[in-house]
């Protein structure tokens, strides 16, 4: 029996008539990545626990509809930042897209555009900021501390001459997580993406014998709290502190100036077995101004996933694993399809709800 790995597909140029699903590009996507690619894509930190999750509590709230309303007037709009966007689904930063197709963030970008859904952009990035269509209005840059303020600040202000909308900082993951499936398929980035703009606290650090590599080295160079309110002084964008789990965490992001946050656990790829984003997100709902923009990130499989978060309290929704399925499948026309899939599944969803726009979605609508 021959153990090596079947030849790869290419990347289709039209979408099958099979493909009809998240689920249905998760299988296709298989096809076309190498196994250590798909097991880096797929794994979570540890035993996956936090992953599992995600998803589940998804599966275990049950929807009440209303009905005999009058939906003709129904709309997905919403306003952040005083910006308009036309629907609530957001394309959650990934980095290394080239992993996934040869286009890699310029096929992302593209497909956004085109269904005017909002794209992150990683500091990962295998694609150049200037790259991407200046005059997008649906872009955010998302940053990784860079070891220390001025290269990070040189990220940001390339990000404003790019026409970046605002700034999204991660600050769940001043350490990789330990991802036992990524290891043990023997993952490695290729030497040729290692790109420029790669976070200097990534890289090993240079310590003296008797100082400990993590604590007095790649958490030396982790941003504080008074490096986070220091950037948000120091630029114009609206900043967005990625990774917040803990409503006190909430509390003191606000307190320093930022503008938003998205509840996330990293896709469960950090630190396993902690709450999932939607536990997260009620807790921290229940502690801030009702106004205040909640964005979830994390297990977002369908439409009605998206009215869930929304119930519980999101202003709007970031998708990942989803729409890199459809970047490896079809390039920019697979991510748009995921695109329109969801943004579908989610419009048919609201109307069978009972509800016309995003702020008739309540928890009136969802048990328990």
């Amino acid at each position: 029996m021959d153990s090596q790995q079947p030849t790869l597909l290419k990347p289709f140029t039209t979408i099958p008539a099979h493909l009809q699903t998240i689920a249905d590009y998760e299988q296709q996507a298989r096809l076309h990545l190498s196994a250590a690619t798909w097991e880096y894509l797929q794994g979570g930190a540890m035993d996956e626990i936090s992953i599992r999750e995600n998803r589940e509590q998804f599966e275990q709230i049950k929807l009440i509809p209303r009905h005999l309303k009058d939906l003709t007037q129904g709309q997905t709009q919403l306003s952040l930042f005083g910006q308009n966007y036309p629907h609530p689904i957001f394309m959650a930063p990934i980095g290394h897209q080239s992993l996934f197709h040869p286009q890699a963030e310029k096929a992302s970008a593209m497909a956004a555009e085109v269904l005017q859904s909002n794209f992150i952009l990683s500091t990962f990035t295998n694609t150049d900021l200037g790259e991407l269509h200046p005059e997008n209005p649906y872009k955010w840059f998302q940053l990784y501390w860079q070891a220390d303020r001025q290269k990070s600040l040189e990220l940001v202000k390339l990000a404003e001459q790019q026409h970046f909308k605002a700034l999204v900082v991660t600050i769940d993951s001043p350490h990789t997580g330990i991802r036992d499936r990524e290891r043990k398929a023997f993952f490695q980035l290729p030497e040729n993406m290692q790109h420029p703009h790669t976070p200097a606290h990534f890289m090993a650090s240079d310590v003296a014998p008797d100082q400990h590599p993590l604590f007095q080295g790649l958490m030396h160079m982790a941003p504080q709290w008074n490096d986070i309110e220091w950037l948000i002084q120091n630029t114009a964008l609206p900043v967005i502190l990625k990774g917040v789990l803990h409503p006190a965490d909430a509390k003191q992001a606000i307190e320093i100036g930022a503008q938003g946050l998205i509840i996330s656990n990293h896709g469960g790829r950090v630190l396993d077995t902690t709450i999932s984003p939607l536990t997260a997100l009620q807790m921290i709902k229940a502690t801030v101004d009702p106004e205040f923009p909640l964005l979830l990130d994390g297990g977002i499989r369908r439409g009605s996933d998206i009215f869930k978060a929304i119930a519980l309290g999101a202003s709007a929704v970031l998708i990942g694993r989803p729409y890199i399925y459809g970047l490896a499948v079809a390039g920019a026309l697979g991510v748009a399809h995921t695109l329109k899939i969801l943004k579908e599944e989610f419009e048919v969803t609201m109307a069978l709800m009972g509800t016309a726009t995003l702020k008739d979605i309540n928890r009136d609508y969802i048990y328990p």
